[in-house]
């Protein structure tokens, strides 16, 4: 756990990673040639724990990270990492946000759980994001300095998944849902392509749900604010994996959404995964009225339907803004220069179950933008799945 003191740190070193102008797939018509990454995140700082370290797929990151030139590991002599705490919160946050540990979860880490509205289970290969989209999810949903933890426990987790076959709730046995199979959700407390150059992981799920002898259906669900696509082609993915990409109109993309590819990188990213064969789908979130979204959302949807065949499997999923009183604080200590809307007088109090406070548009501008898109959506991307609005 962060905060803890961990023994004296293996050897440091330095980190050098160049990218190639084009990569190119195997000459095949599944695997088109596609451009070379625009954003690849290189961490200054990348821990590891004893266990992980002796894990399989914990030894198939180290070499990754060997491989990308990523020289500045420290092997840890136990199973704690060091404290990434600081006097300056600010400098605290940077040197996390450019930290990566590898290390294997506790078991509590590994109970699946649901993930409404997206799919049946959360299926974690790391929790934490190289980004800086400063209305960040995660800010409300982990606690401690915001470092990736890349999970070095993959195989056993993916080993267990068959008993959760046809148990789900979400599109299991739904009726509007149900052809999806049994779904989990790989990009819930990260964005698995961020790390995929690195990590593997996401090849690894992708190679094993297109691969193995399921007991029923299912589909594997990631979506991605990046654009290193090149690896996945050429995978045999069975048309198991559903490859998601989050687009946002051009105002909120340029302001709020740092260290990420740019929406147009990442529909051609979406364009190579459509060609390869893979069942593919949109994430508009998070959804904002900003001045002219009606034009800008409105030249996203035609990008999107260039980008994808018509009458290919696409799916869309709609997602407003929202924030609740702790991740608002949060953000503010991240992004204390930020102009993101977080003015609760400008919004609706919406409750949960067990007392959680959202703060969410109020009901005429949520009735205005769900009214726009869903007759937007089905003119523009007609045969496209709207799966949820929320």
């Amino acid at each position: 756990m962060p905060g803890r003191g961990s023994g004296n740190p293996g050897p440091v070193f330095s980190l050098v990673m160049t990218a190639p102008a084009l990569l190119t797939a195997p000459d095949t018509a599944a695997a088109p040639a596609v451009p070379a990454p625009s954003r690849l995140w290189t961490p200054k700082r990348v821990l590891v724990t004893r266990s992980a370290a002796e894990r399989p797929h914990g030894q198939r990151v180290l070499s990754r990270l060997e491989a990308a030139g990523v020289d500045a590991i420290e092997l840890l002599p136990g199973d704690r990492l060091p404290s990434l705490r600081g006097d300056d919160d600010r400098a605290a946050f940077m040197a996390a946000k450019d930290t990566m540990a590898l290390v294997v979860p506790p078991p509590s880490k590994r109970k699946l759980q649901p993930i409404p509205p997206s799919a049946d289970f959360r299926l974690d290969l790391a929790e934490g994001c190289p980004a800086h989209c400063q209305y960040c999810y995660l800010a409300g949903s982990l606690s401690g300095p915001p470092i990736t933890r890349v999970w070095a426990d993959l195989d056993e987790v993916l080993e267990g998944l068959d008993d959760h076959v046809g148990r789900g709730t979400v599109t299991s046995g739904t009726l509007e849902r149900g052809g999806e199979g049994t779904t989990f959700e790989a990009s819930c407390y990260t964005d698995p392509l961020a790390i995929e150059h690195l990590t593997g992981g996401l090849s690894r799920m992708v190679e094993h749900f297109g691969t193995h002898a399921w007991p029923g259906p299912v589909q594997l669900r990631a979506t991605t604010k990046f654009d290193d696509v090149a690896g996945l082609l050429v995978l045999p993915h069975g048309g198991r994996t559903r490859l998601r990409f989050s687009v946002n109109a051009t105002a909120v993309d340029r302001r709020f959404e740092g260290a990420t590819a740019k929406v147009p990188a990442r529909l051609g990213a979406l364009a190579a995964v459509a060609a390869a064969g893979y069942p593919v789908g949109v994430t508009i979130a998070p959804i904002m009225p900003v001045d002219g979204w009606r034009e800008q959302y409105a030249e996203l949807l035609d990008g999107i339907a260039a980008a994808v065949p018509a009458g290919h499997d696409l799916t869309v999923e709609c997602i407003t803004h929202r924030f609740t009183p702790g991740s608002k604080e949060t953000l503010l200590d991240w992004y204390p220069r930020t102009k993101l809307d977080m003015d609760e007088s400008r919004r609706t109090t919406k409750r949960g179950r067990f007392g959680s406070v959202k703060h969410v548009y109020p009901r005429e501008t949520m009735a205005e933008l769900r009214g726009w898109f869903e007759r937007e959506v089905a003119e523009r991307l007609p045969g496209a799945r709207l799966l949820y609005w929320t």
